[in-house]
């Protein structure tokens, strides 16, 4: 089990008045996190390279888990924290030949624009200026990946041009079908699928997230289900984020932001994110 360091008051390398606090502790970023996994796959070369190192198929919840516990160490760690976790990742990519700065850098960019797409489009308050904000804060955690930080986006428009950019270099390869698959439709065990309604949650999550891609990487998938047109998955991402709101904030809290808070002199480690007007009155 991680241990996260309660004892500094070292805010990391976002803090609490930053964009990416606010993105990545959201209930859309859930939504944003299966959209970019579905995105990131459709880059052929990566999905290879995949193959032959793990099995697409295999553990789609440990994909899922491993992703959100490395995103939100960078988010909410120390920055000695943050250091160790994604060196740590860059060791492995390097083992397993996964480091090429091009994959680095699409992967992040799936990444920023997934998170950044189910944020605004769930209905979350957020102004251009906060969006470019988010873009240019997320410049360290590419820089933390390896990715070749010249050649990173630092606002939502050029995100969006580098994405539409890719177009032509993606395909949808076998390897990218098995890892929708194993997205939206991921192994459960029979008492929990028969027996409480994680399936169809599960299924309509993962369905929005498809829908909340881009309309050219939607049809390339080919898969039939709802929502199937920009209109569903903006009315979707909307009630999903809604529904899950209404769970108490210390029921939906990572134990990363909840360390943050504490170690950061927050009242109670379910409390909100503080300003530094309200920290410092």
């Amino acid at each position: 089990m991680e241990t996260l360091d309660q004892t500094t008051n070292d805010p990391g390398y976002f803090g609490p008045d930053s964009v990416s606090w606010r993105v990545h502790n959201d209930p859309a970023a859930v939504v944003g996190g299966i959209r970019a996994l579905l995105l990131q796959s459709l880059h052929p070369d990566i999905m290879l390279s995949f193959e032959r190192v793990t099995d697409v198929r295999d553990d789609p919840w440990g994909r899922l888990s491993r992703t959100s516990r490395y995103v939100n160490a960078v988010t909410y760690g120390t920055t000695a924290e943050v250091d160790a976790t994604a060196a740590r990742v860059r060791r492995i990519h390097a083992a397993l030949g996964l480091d090429q700065p091009e994959w680095l850098l699409w992967v992040h960019c799936g990444a920023v624009q997934s998170w950044l797409e189910a944020h605004r489009r769930s209905g979350a308050p957020m102004t251009d200026d906060e969006a470019d904000q988010y873009v240019r804060e997320q410049l360290v955690a590419a820089r933390l990946i390896g990715c070749e930080v010249a050649d990173v986006p630092t606002t939502s428009a050029q995100l969006d041009s580098y994405i539409n950019g890719m177009r032509s270099r993606l395909d949808v390869v076998p390897e990218t079908r098995e890892a929708a698959r194993g997205l939206i439709w991921p192994p459960m065990a029979p008492k929990v699928e028969w027996l409480t309604p994680a399936r169809p949650a599960w299924t309509i999550i993962a369905l929005t997230g498809l829908g909340l891609m881009p309309r050219w990487s939607r049809r390339m998938f080919a898969l039939p289900g709802l929502p199937t047109t920009d209109l569903q998955a903006t009315v979707s991402a909307r009630t999903l984020r809604t529904t899950l709101l209404a769970i108490p904030e210390a029921k939906r809290t990572n134990p990363h932001l909840a360390a943050a808070r504490i170690r950061l002199g927050f009242t109670t480690p379910d409390a909100g994110p503080l300003s530094a007007q309200a920290r410092a009155s």
